[in-house]
């Protein structure tokens, strides 16, 4: 088996990036977490892109701040997309510390194709490199109605390895399902089984599976101008959206909530819709800072030390939803 000491010395060919995607809740932020916790001596920008008002994903990565860029714990670094990826990535170019290695982490509802060309633009064409397009696949929820999403199809298209992650909650007969369907719809991708989205690095990490190349025609037909990145991926993003129905729900508060009424909301009141949400919470009942992940019908919370002053947020994510009245209802919780 190899092993993470084994990773060949990264030649000196432009900063290779790795983009992760996926649907909401495959695990995406856990892949990047993983990436994280072993990156031993290579020292990995992670840029986090998040459908939503509230930056949640970043707050849940490993862990200063300077010019939007967190210090994490390993060495490594995070910085959020706020705006545009462009920018995001000079950021990271142009620090004097160094950075060996970039992975961007999509949106659950995002399709890739604006990321990659986003690439092609002459001022980072020659700066950084695509090592490949990495699709995280949720084994458990995946079905084919995934793909009344145009984005999740286009995940699925442009990935260049899948990681079938949650392999633990599914039987045999539905992986091998899941993969003939996956191989139909993408017949040359390689396909990796996870757990907990743990996967050996060097099958991930400077793995050169992607031709940007082969975009170039497609680069020409949607007529990318390289002076305009932001306003190019915003269309896209809104476009593909707009198709998908998709909607998120952002909700701050500097009360707590009353934990025994937040569970009802859970069990009774939120509406069938959401396919994902995910926050940092704070209950009247207890001292500490708490961790909710929902995933279409499974959701966990777990518990640890608040680092920043106690505050909920929480970000919610489905097709056609009532903001206001998901915002009434959160409200109704609190003490």
């Amino acid at each position: 088996m190899v092993k993470d000491s084994d990773w060949p010395t990264l030649p000196k060919r432009g900063m290779p990036v790795t983009i992760v995607t996926g649907f909401l809740g495959s695990g995406k932020t856990t892949v990047l977490n993983h990436i994280l916790s072993h990156a031993n001596d290579l020292k990995i920008a992670v840029l986090v892109n998040e459908f939503g008002d509230i930056n949640i994903d970043s707050q849940l990565l490993i862990q200063g701040s300077e010019d939007g860029i967190v210090e994490l714990s390993n060495g490594c670094i995070c910085c959020t997309i706020n705006e545009n990826l462009v920018d995001a990535v000079y950021r990271v170019l142009e620090r004097d510390d160094r950075v060996d290695y970039m992975v961007i982490e999509t949106t659950g509802v995002a399709d890739p194709l604006p990321i990659i060309l986003s690439f092609l633009g002459t001022e980072l064409r020659d700066l950084i490199q695509v090592d490949s397009i990495l699709t995280v696949v949720d084994a458990e929820a995946f079905t084919p109605e995934h793909f009344e999403s145009e984005a999740a199809l286009k995940q699925i298209i442009y990935g260049d390895m899948i990681l079938l992650n949650k392999t633990d909650l599914v039987p045999q007969d539905k992986l091998e399902e899941l993969e003939k369907y996956i191989k139909g719809v993408k017949p040359v991708a390689r396909i990796l089984h996870t757990q907990y989205g743990q996967v050996a690095l060097p099958l991930i990490i400077d793995a050169r599976l992607h031709q940007i190349d082969a975009w170039e025609d497609e680069y020409h037909d949607h007529d990318h101008d390289h002076h305009s990145h932001h306003d190019h991926d915003h269309h896209k993003h809104s476009h593909h959206l707009e198709n998908d129905g998709f909607v998120s729900v952002s909700f701050e508060s500097d009360r707590p909530f009353d934990l025994r009424k937040f569970e009802a909301f859970l069990s009774d009141e939120l509406p069938s819709e959401v396919f994902r949400a995910k926050g940092i919470l704070w209950f009247s009942e207890s001292e500490l800072r708490h961790i909710f992940q929902l995933s279409g019908p499974r959701y966990n919370i777990n518990a640890e030390e608040w680092q920043t002053s106690p505050k909920n947020q929480i970000v919610l994510i489905g097709r056609k939803l009532n903001a206001d009245t998901v915002c009434q209802k959160l409200s109704d919780c609190l003490v």
